[in-house]
């Protein structure tokens, strides 16, 4: 029994920590000084003020992508620093579909991960998978929703400042509701138990192989499904790391916003990381 518990967790929640290994291939670390807001018609920098996160000081905004103001003043701008900065707001506000995109479909991930792995076990139409594809399906209206320009999104240095959506929190959600489907239906669980050992004529070691054979069919699924996310994920590692750029060129000819350094990236190969670690 134990045994099976433990190849039944670790095949449904393949999916649900993919998320957690997008980076397998390369890490990408992005460091944010400052929060940013963005709707409609403006992209507002928010520093926190004194250490009190709850009071914001504005360090400069962008107004239909052409207009500057630096503590509400309107900044003067030539024709080539114009176009940067509308190109420097264009590059920001593209990152939110992408953002959106990653997200989704690692929601999208676990879901097909937890049927996959309960409608194999306790067959289709199964109240375990239905109930946590339901609890799943609500985190992903959550990301479509906020992750929205028309209703508003605010970042904060530790990531989007919305009920811990997508921040450090993400995937241990996700993990919890898995572990909850898990424990409120243990009964039809240990049930199916029971019926796959009598169907392998009391034979343990052939019941454990079909186990593993099944944690293992989920698992090369659901990789080769995680790789088009990993490379999306990659894509929106090397966009940020452009803004990153555009950043540096805009205080280089914005004399007003050259102490400012919102956008910080780093990006290491498994090649450096390897060759790090030797050293």
């Amino acid at each position: 029994m134990t045994y099976f518990h433990a190849t039944l967790i670790a095949s449904a929640l393949t999916a649900s920590l993919a998320s957690s290994a997008l980076y397998a291939h390369e890490s990408c670390n992005v460091d944010l000084s400052a929060g940013f807001t963005i709707d409609v018609s403006a992209t507002e920098f928010l520093q926190d003020e004194g250490g009190n996160s709850n009071t914001k000081r504005s360090l400069y905004k962008i107004v239909d992508g052409k207009t500057l103001f630096i503590e509400s003043k309107s900044i003067e701008l030539t024709e080539a620093q114009q176009a940067l900065l509308k190109k420097y707001d264009d590059k920001i506000r593209h990152l939110v579909p992408q953002v959106k995109s990653v997200a989704i479909e690692g929601v999208d991930l676990a879901i097909d991960g937890v049927n996959l792995a309960f409608n194999g076990l306790l067959g289709e139409g199964n109240s375990v998978a239905a109930d946590l594809t339901k609890e799943l399906n609500l985190i992903r209206e959550e990301v479509v929703a906020k992750l929205s320009i028309e209703n508003g999104i605010s970042v904060g240095i530790d990531g989007l400042e919305s009920d811990e959506l997508l921040g450090k929190d993400f995937d241990q959600r996700i993990e919890s509701s898995v572990e909850k489907a898990v424990l409120n239906s243990m009964g039809s669980i240990l049930m199916a138990v029971g019926q796959q050992m009598m169907t392998s004529d009391s034979d343990e070691q052939s019941f454990e192989t079909r186990m593993e054979n099944f944690g293992e069919s989920i698992e090369q699924e659901m990789t080769v499904r995680a790789e088009v996310i990993e490379k999306k994920a990659e894509a929106l590692c090397v966009s940020i790391a452009k803004v990153d750029v555009l950043e540096e060129q805009l205080k280089a000819e914005i004399a007003q916003l050259s102490n400012t350094n919102v956008f910080t990236v780093t990006q290491e190969s498994d090649e450096e990381e390897n060759h790090a670690t030797a050293m």
